[in-house]
């Protein structure tokens, strides 16, 4: 089921929350042309075809994706170190979806957490790259042993911000980040500016962050429109 709504509503307007949890990479800003460059040069180096391995790397740890590939007389970690620097070099074309970067300003810093499959470096690199002010936590591939879709990135981020995971809202791009939220227990809005196909699923979508804004009272916060 797909429920796409317009960029005139909010989603979960009648809720609060008491933290907004992000995913980064096609969820606050885009990186697809930087890591499909990236990757594609690494799996022609390979080997294997980039139209087919390409749309199953987003949303998940590298690593775990090399893992899978199941290529002989390869160390993933090497593998996947390599593939970090590259991509935290390679930024062309990484840019903030639209009206993240007004939104998250909007944010208190005890309120929001981005949660990535991606490296602290790569992270960091990317956000700057795309205008993005870190956040005060990070979650990412050095901090969880089990990646998303399993809910341990976000059940993390909840506790270290002392919130309760279940009261929280989690912006998502991809079915496993979509999945890791569901499993949290979290109240998932799924982002749909890079997505050139729809996303089957019962959470509400949102193209970008245009108009969206969040009104703060008692510790908790409630998303809203400023138009």
């Amino acid at each position: 089921m797909t429920n796409q709504y317009s960029q005139s509503l909010v989603p979960y307007a009648d809720r609060s929350f008491q933290a907004c949890l992000f995913d980064m990479d096609g969820t606050l800003l885009t990186s697809i042309e930087s890591a499909e460059r990236v990757w594609s040069r690494w799996l022609r180096a390979h080997d294997l075809d980039p139209v087919v391995i390409l749309p199953t790397i987003h949303g998940v740890q590298t690593i775990e994706t090399i893992t899978r590939l199941g290529i002989p007389r390869i160390d993933p970690r090497t593998e996947a170190a390599w593939i970090a620097r590259e991509e935290a070099i390679d930024l062309d074309g990484v840019r903030a979806i639209e009206g993240a970067v007004e939104f998250v300003a909007g944010l208190p810093e005890d309120g929001w957490a981005i949660v990535t499959s991606a490296t602290r470096v790569l992270a960091e690199a990317r956000l700057a790259a795309a205008g993005l002010t870190a956040p005060p936590l990070f979650i990412t591939a050095e901090d969880i042993a089990n990646g998303k879709p399993a809910p341990d990135c976000y059940i993390e981020a909840a506790r270290r911000l002392g919130k309760n995971v279940t009261q929280c809202a989690v912006f998502e791009d991809a079915p496993a980040g979509i999945e890791a939220g569901r499993a949290a227990g979290a109240a998932v809005v799924v982002i749909t500016a890079t997505h050139a196909h729809p996303v089957p699923t019962e959470y509400p979508q949102i193209r970008d962050y245009r108009g969206l804004t969040t009104i703060h009272s008692d510790g908790t916060m409630r998303l809203t429109s400023s138009r």
